[in-house]
């Protein structure tokens, strides 16, 4: 029963990324994919260093594995300028590859900002030089179509879908070898040691299917609800300032640099009034950094460190989206009257 059930989610899972089944491994989420795709690939051949390409506007899973490599195992990096709109300057990649190239990585769609990367023009770039390419694609499934035509390694993680924490997917695609990073048994073709976490298997393809059937429809909900919510905030706060605005970005992400707030201090503030925002990845939370996207895409550091984050989904409302931005509006202004207290004093 255990095996037909995954076997029956592999299948699915498959069918909607239109790829084979055994190009499919599970893995216990997004983290461990990206990891498993940059180390596992890059270590591919076993003949040490070489060279890998990508920025830092990449999320953690992949930031800190190939500054991994980069400072334990001697591999060369080049890191890619990004532009202020947080879009990658392909020019520099196609002069970046060179022979010893490994492996080139870039995120689909950024998490902070929802910046969405050119991929068909990056997939050119790497198909015409024959370089390897992994996509981070854990926060763009769902919201935009995807092509894994255009890539040789793609990461998923369950719980952006809506599904279940503690799963992910790595897409490998056939023929390629790559490196395991743990060690056990012969699990997902010796590829991925480890039992199978089964119920969160099957919850990972039903979420999935069940967050493909409307995505079109509901990603335009979305944008419509976070460009409302952005007309609010500017209207009210005159020092906000819309990050990545000129970029295609995904529907439900907004980020916002509010000039001249403490962006913990706001949300604090928001989290009493029931509104939950951000002010960076969620895997950083608790952390008093500046967004490493956000100076990556050359914002000051006053900027990035009154940067907020919203993020929109399924069961967002327009009542909602109302009651934000009138919380927006009141907290701020509580916080420019204190600082402007403060100041007389």
């Amino acid at each position: 029963m255990k095996h037909s059930r995954s076997w029956n989610a592999r299948d699915k899972l498959a069918g909607l990324l239109r790829i084979k089944p055994h190009e499919l491994i599970f893995t216990g989420g997004g983290t461990e994919s990206c990891n498993l795709a940059v180390l596992g690939l890059a270590r591919c051949p076993s003949s040490p260093g070489g060279h890998i390409i990508s920025n830092k506007a990449e999320h953690h899973a992949v930031l800190n594995a190939v500054e991994h490599l980069q400072k334990r195992e001697g591999f060369e990096v080049t890191w890619l300028n990004v532009s202020r709109d947080g879009i990658i300057d392909v020019d520099q990649l196609a002069r970046a590859v060179r022979p010893e190239t490994r492996l080139v990585s870039i995120m689909t769609a950024n998490n902070e900002t929802g910046v969405i990367q050119p991929m068909r023009e990056i997939s050119r770039i790497c198909r015409d030089r024959g370089v390897l390419l992994h996509s981070d694609m854990v926060q763009s499934f769902g919201k935009i179509d995807t092509d894994l035509s255009l890539v040789d390694a793609a990461s998923f993680a369950a719980h952006k879908f809506y599904g279940p924490k503690g799963a992910g997917l790595l897409f490998l695609r056939s023929g390629l070898s790559i490196q395991p990073i743990m060690f056990g048994g012969a699990h997902e073709n010796e590829r991925r040691p480890g039992t199978e976490n089964v119920p969160a298997i099957v919850g990972m393809a039903v979420a999935a299917e069940w967050t493909l059937h409307d995505r079109e429809t509901e990603q335009q909900r979305e944008a419509q609800l976070r460009d409302e919510l952005w007309t609010r905030i500017a209207q009210n706060v005159p020092d906000a300032e819309q990050n990545a605005a000129h970029a295609s970005r995904l529907g439900n992400t907004l980020n916002v640099s509010l000039l001249g707030i403490d962006s913990e201090m706001l949300l604090i503030a928001l989290d009493l009034e029931d509104v939950c925002a951000s002010s960076g990845s969620a895997c950083m939370v608790g952390s008093v950094v500046a967004s490493h996207v956000l100076l990556a895409m050359g914002l000051s550091m006053e900027c990035a460190r009154s940067a907020v984050r919203f993020s929109l989904g399924k069961w967002t409302t327009g009542d909602e989206i109302k009651a934000t931005g009138e919380a927006v509006r009141k907290i701020v202004g509580r916080l420019n009257t204190r600082k402007s207290a403060y100041a007389v004093a």
